[in-house]
């Protein structure tokens, strides 16, 4: 009966305004929570028979559906955290809940945020307020991320910080940049050795020392043309000085390369590889590659004029130092730096991306799973593909906004109002129906 449907279709319209008023008190009571993503609410008419010209119209009425946008984006706001991290950009961070943290691998149920505010926790954990703890692929000693799988979770581990801990940064490279003097290698000269010594840091974070000699060959007799030749001996403290390498070194005395490397020759210890001008020293504080320059390179051992000069000398590696503080850079990177001025990176952070980010299964404080509407998920470097870039100091605001939020009320409002006129009106007519008795 047309009559009964309109009253069906009032209740409906009722219905369908609560849950669109109940969208909108979400967002506005959330329009300060930092990382929410508005709901709406859409409607779509029901149609129950009838005809074009049939002259009987039934009332369908109307049907509500929300959906949460996760895809939009809220305003980026500072903070003085360096752990306060959003997503600029496409993609989301993934953390577990801290209740889980026992369970391995492929049991691990992976939640996704775009924000937080990570803190570490009494185990060094990086943790938000409400139990969200971040994860990320481990970087072995020296800070390199291997590759891991992109589509499990498997390899992800919970961020860990240990605020009181120590480490130190091994001397594996060193450049050495050095000028001898040509006058040395002259007939007449005295041809005694000169010394340098050369600090480095052994895998221990002890610091030794690197002693190089360098000792001229003086010509024989008078008359006889410069030698332009050295031993280079290298001995080091870690080995209780023990003679690591020895090498002889020709230099150049032509116009276009004068001054620079014409042969280095191995008497004992490392090759020496001609393509990149490199030594590999077996040193008590580990292997460790120096650097003295190609055959004709200028930047390298070089034998100009009277004066014996460290020219460039530089070495990677620190001694043991503290850690003073953790930051994430825009490619996901986890590094800390400690008083030394030592940086290691200690961990990367994906970013999750799905085919459909608003088909995501909703949770508590801004978080979301997976699911079959979602499609399955990808894990990206931050910057790669379609992702955006992690930013540290800042968190994701809401994207609530309260003036269209309060336009939609009043709309809403009036909607309820008139669908409660038509179940009046219909109540009205049914009274009149019942009258006709009478």
């Amino acid at each position: 009966m047309t009559i009964s449907s309109s009253l069906s279709a009032g209740v409906a319209g009722l219905n369908a305004n609560a849950t669109r008023l109940a969208t909108i008190s979400d967002n506005i009571s959330n329009s300060s929570t930092y990382g929410y993503k508005r709901s709406t609410a859409d409607f779509q008419a029901l149609v129950v028979g009838g005809m074009n010209g049939a002259g009987i119209q039934p009332a369908g009425g109307v049907r509500a559906t929300t959906q949460r946008l996760i895809d939009e984006h809220g305003p980026l706001i500072s903070t003085s955290n360096p752990t306060d991290i959003s997503v600029s950009g496409r993609g989301l961070l993934p953390v577990i809940n801290e209740a889980y943290l026992d369970l391995e691998g492929e049991d691990r149920p992976m939640l996704v945020t775009t924000t937080g505010s990570f803190r570490t926790d009494q185990d060094g954990n990086l943790k938000t307020e409400t139990g969200l703890v971040l994860l990320g692929w481990p970087a072995d000693a020296d800070g390199n991320v291997n590759t891991y799988p992109r589509d499990t979770v498997t390899a992800l581990e919970p961020v860990r910080v240990q605020v009181n801990q120590q480490s130190g940064d091994p001397t594996t490279r060193m450049n050495f940049g050095v000028n001898l003097p040509a006058t040395d290698t002259e007939f007449g000269a005295t041809g005694d050795e000169l010394p340098l010594s050369i600090e480095y840091f052994g895998n221990l974070g002890t610091s030794e020392t690197l002693n190089v000699a360098f000792t001229p060959s003086v010509p024989a007799a008078d008359g006889d043309p410069p030698t332009n030749t050295w031993t280079m001996a290298i001995r080091d403290t870690a080995s209780a000085g023990a003679l690591v390498g020895e090498y002889t070194l020709v230099f150049d005395d032509s116009r276009a390369n004068g001054g620079t490397l014409a042969s280095v020759t191995v008497v004992s210890g490392g090759a020496y590889d001609a393509s990149n001008g490199t030594l590999d020293l077996a040193v008590g504080g580990g292997p460790m590659e120096m650097t003295i320059g190609k055959i004709g390179d200028p930047n390298g051992l070089t034998q100009l004029s009277d004066s014996f000069a460290p020219v460039s000398i530089s070495k990677d590696g620190s001694p043991v130092g503290n850690l003073t503080s953790v930051e994430i850079d825009v490619n996901g990177y986890v590094t800390a730096t400690y008083d030394t001025g030592f940086t290691r990176t200690i961990y990367q952070v994906p970013l999750v991306d799905v085919p459909n980010p608003n088909g995501m299964i909703s949770h508590s404080n801004q978080t979301y799973q997976v699911s079959p509407q979602s499609g399955s998920f990808f894990l990206w470097d931050a910057g790669d593909g379609p992702t955006g870039e992690v930013i540290g100091f800042t968190r994701e605001g809401s994207t609530t906004d309260v003036a269209g939020e309060l336009t939609n009320l009043i709309q809403t409002q009036r909607a309820y109002s008139s669908n409660a006129k038509v179940i009046q009106t219909v109540d009205e007519m049914l009274q009149e129906t019942t009258n006709i008795k009478r």
